[in-house]
């Protein structure tokens, strides 16, 4: 299962590990990193899903990507259910 990175509607952000239906974890930018390298060293495959609030502007997503993208993050993708509906 994937690890989701929420950006909330004030562009905060939050990680969820959905494999464990756990609930989301506010975090800052480098917190999620960390988390993200640490659950990558484990599982090379780990997939990763961007969910974002509606209210959040298209610009935040890109953002968020290119930082994961930057520290060598793979297999990002995009959630498309929209939150905050």
């Amino acid at each position: 299962a994937p690890l989701e990175v929420i950006i909330k509607k004030d562009a905060t952000l939050a990680l969820r590990d959905l494999s464990k239906a756990g609930q989301e974890q506010n975090v800052s930018r480098e917190e999620l990193i960390a988390l993200l390298r640490q659950k990558q060293a484990q599982n090379a495959e780990q997939p990763v899903v961007i969910s974002a609030d509606k209210n959040v502007r298209y610009e935040e997503v890109i953002k968020v990507m290119d930082v994961l993208q930057q520290q060598q993050i793979k297999k990002v993708g995009l959630l498309a259910q929209t939150r905050g509906q």
